[in-house]
Formats: C-alpha cells, sequence, structure tokens
C-alpha cells in the first residue's frame, strides 16, 4: 500500500484563556492535521502541533514520502530525517511523529486490526485520564464563556466538580506558575480538602529556583501524588530531588532518550511524562516505557491543546504501554467542542476512555468541520502561538522568565 499524497491542513479552534508560566492562551489554538492518502482508497490520520513552522517542516517532508509503503515506517523516518537535515534531530522526530501515526491508522485499516494490535497488543481496555485544571480568565475580550472565572481556591474547586460530573475523573492535576508559591500551595491545599480520595498533581512549569523547589516540596509533601518540573534542568532537578519528600516528574528536562542517561545518573526524576507528539511517534513512548521499567521509573503522559485524532493515538498508546500507570492528562475538555472526529468512538466513563477497536485509530474525520477550522486558521493575522504576547494585552509589564520565584 503506497502513500500517494500527504495532504496536510493547518487548523485553529477556540481555546479558552487558560493561564500558564509563559501567559494566557490566545482565543484560538493552532494545530495541524494530516490525511494521508494511498493507492488502495485507505486514508490515515494524523495530528500535531500547529504553527508555521512546523507546516513548513511537514510541507518538506510531503515530496519525499511520495510512493513510500505505509508499513515502511523505518524508511520513512530515515527520509524525514535526511530531508529536514538543516533542523535539530528533536524537530526531526516532532514532524515524523503525526506522520507514523498516520501510517499505523492506514495500516490497521488495511489489515482490519486497530493500532492497538500493530503495537504488540492491550495491556489495559481503559485508559484513565487526569482532570486538567487551570487558572483562568472569565472570558476572552472581557467576556464570560461556559466555564468561568478560576483565579482563586473556589474557582479551582469549582471548575473540577464541572470536570468530574462531566468526564468522571478521578485525579486532578493544576498548571501552576502562575501565582507566587505560597498562593498555589494554599489552592493546592484548599483542593486537597475538597477531594481527599482523588490523587492530586501540581506542574509550576519551572517557574521555581532550587531552594523555593525544596521548600515548597516540604510544604505539599502529602498532598501531591508527584510534582512536576517544579524548577528548570536536570541539574536543579536534581538537587531538588535530593531534599524533597515528593516524587518528581517531568515532560521539560527530560524530553528525549539523550536526555536520559544524565538525568537517571542524576537521580534527577522519578517520572518522565511521554508524550508522542515530541519523542518521535508512538512506538517510541511504548520504547521509553521499557526503558522506564528497567530503571525503575514511573511513566505518565504529557499532554497540550488537542483533539480526537490525539486523543485517539494516545488511548492506543497508553493501552499498549504496561509502564504507563499515572492517569494521562488531556486538555481534551478544554477543546472538545471544537472536535474534527465523530462523536462516538472516544467517550469519557469514569475519567476513562475505552480502547477503540474499529480498525485503525477507530476514528472518522469531519470534513465540514476541517475546512471550517482550516477556513479559520487561515483568518488569524498571525499563525505563530504567543502565550506571553496574549497576556500582555492585559498586562503590559508580563514577563515569563523562570524562574520567577
Amino acid at each position: 500500500m503506497v502513500i500517494e499524497d500527504l495532504i496536510i491542513t493547518p487548523i485553529a479552534f477556540a481555546d479558552p484563556p487558560l493561564l500558564n508560566v509563559w501567559g494566557t492562551h490566545e482565543p484560538t489554538a493552532l494545530r495541524v492535521v494530516l490525511q494521508l492518502a494511498t493507492d488502495e482508497g485507505i486514508v490515515g490520520l494524523g495530528e500535531a502541533p500547529g504553527g508555521a513552522s512546523r507546516v513548513e517542516r511537514l510541507m518538506q517532508i510531503r515530496e519525499h514520502v511520495v510512493g513510500l509503503s505505509v508499513f515502511d515506517l523505518g524508511r520513512i523516518e530515515a527520509v524525514v530525517h535526511s530531508a529536514l537535515a538543516g533542523v535539530g534531530v528533536r524537530e526531526r522526530l516532532a514532524a515524523y511523529a503525526p506522520l507514523e501515526v498516520a501510517c499505523l491508522d492506514a495500516q490497521g485499516k488495511a489489515l482490519a486490526l486497530p493500532v492497538s494490535d500493530l503495537l504488540g497488543g492491550r495491556v489495559r481496555d481503559r485508559v484513565e485520564y487526569s482532570a486538567y485544571l487551570f487558572y483562568k480568565w472569565a472570558g476572552h475580550d472581557g467576556d464570560s464563556d461556559e466555564w468561568g472565572e478560576a483565579l482563586d481556591a473556589d474557582g479551582l474547586v469549582a471548575e473540577a466538580h464541572t470536570l468530574i460530573s462531566e468526564y468522571g475523573f478521578r485525579s486532578l492535576k493544576l498548571k501552576g506558575g502562575v501565582f507566587d508559591p505560597a498562593t498555589e500551595i494554599d489552592h493546592v491545599a484548599q483542593l486537597h480538602d475538597a477531594f481527599p480520595e482523588f490523587p492530586l498533581r501540581l506542574d509550576p512549569n519551572c517557574a521555581w529556583s532550587v531552594e523555593t523547589s525544596i521548600k515548597s516540596a516540604r510544604r505539599l509533601d502529602g498532598m501531591l501524588e508527584y510534582l512536576e518540573d517544579p524548577t528548570p534542568g536536570i541539574e536543579g532537578m536534581a538537587a531538588v530531588q535530593a531534599s524533597s519528600p515528593l516524587p518528581l516528574a517531568t515532560n521539560m528536562c527530560v524530553t528525549a532518550f539523550d536526555d536520559l542517561p544524565q538525568a537517571i545518573d542524576r537521580r534527577a526524576i522519578q517520572i518522565v511524562l511521554g508524550d508522542h507528539h515530541a519523542w518521535g511517534g508512538m512506538r517510541r513512548v511504548a520504547q521509553l516505557g521499557r526503558i522506564c521499567e528497567t530503571w525503575r521509573l514511573g511513566l505518565a503522559m504529557h499532554s497540550n491543546s488537542h483533539l480526537g485524532i490525539s486523543l485517539a493515538a494516545m488511548t492506543h498508546l497508553a493501552s499498549v504501554t504496561p509502564a504507563l500507570t499515572f492517569a494521562c492528562d488531556t486538555h481534551y475538555p478544554w477543546n472538545a467542542a471544537e472536535d474534527l472526529v465523530r462523536p462516538g468512538a472516544l467517550v469519557f466513563e469514569g475519567g476513562a476512555v475505552a480502547v477503540p477497536a474499529a480498525p485503525g485509530l477507530g476514528v472518522e474525520l469531519v470534513e465540514s468541520k476541517l475546512a471550517e477550522l482550516h477556513e479559520r486558521y487561515l483568518s488569524r493575522k498571525s499563525h505563530l502561538r504567543s502565550d506571553a504576547a496574549y497576556r500582555r494585552t492585559r498586562e503590559p509589564g508580563f514577563n515569563p522568565t523562570v524562574p520567577r520565584w
């Protein structure tokens, strides 16, 4: 089954004003959808983070993969590395990742097998996800959206209740790094009191110094399942881990295989957050799981703003990875209203998604929605995301430099 065309469609979809250490989410998030057309009439789907540079790299790949078999993943990966020789290896892996997903989707459709079978078979039939809590403005342009404002503990608790009610989540994660550590620790304490039976995580996104991280970890002891990326870099994380009563997790100082030796040698982390979009595909994250088992590291799953194609890929991947025992991160509830796959294939029940049993990823693209989101992308003034610039529309002096405290 040969690739006849690679259709690359950049999209923009509605995103609430979620706050983080870098700024605030803009009114639309950027993503790119791949449709890999084959000579047998089968189309494989892929999805990846968007933006002008990522779209340009995928366009560079396009002509080089036409004519290759969707089953020849090794050659396809080599062609991607060759076509993008002018950029770093991590950028090349990120460009290959959605192409691998599209190939696996096409393979599964051709063989009448779900992607989970192509990756070695499921070890779990349902994949648990965590409610992803954010500080947020009431809405864009001074308006209020359906979520409302969440700038204090009451807002966060209300947000958690909404997510739990609608999706059944049984664990919570708070994106921190927005307010000073004492304030966020107080908010975590109130979340812990409101949901004492739920595992809880905090991710300050490297907003804290080593000294602040150690002090904060001690104050958070007994409230958190793990503390994610409190401070920048492997050396900084190692210094914190040496004095922290909490396990430390990362998706910032370990984002590729060549980060692992130093992180393991320095005992900087106890949990890695894998992400097939960043690590170079689903098979690489499955390999990461084996390495984590060998070195007795925990494995979780990272997320950014995404739609249903990515959710399907994440679910298949998590289902075949024994080491992935933590509930996965997902932004999906924040963006679900804009999804471009047909409803019904991906349903949250009790905070978990059943692994699709249909061939491939098990999702079907809604072409009219894809066209709508593409038009929205074209209408944007910029095809770059800047959380900091958007934050400055309300806070002119905002500075995203880390560590901040």
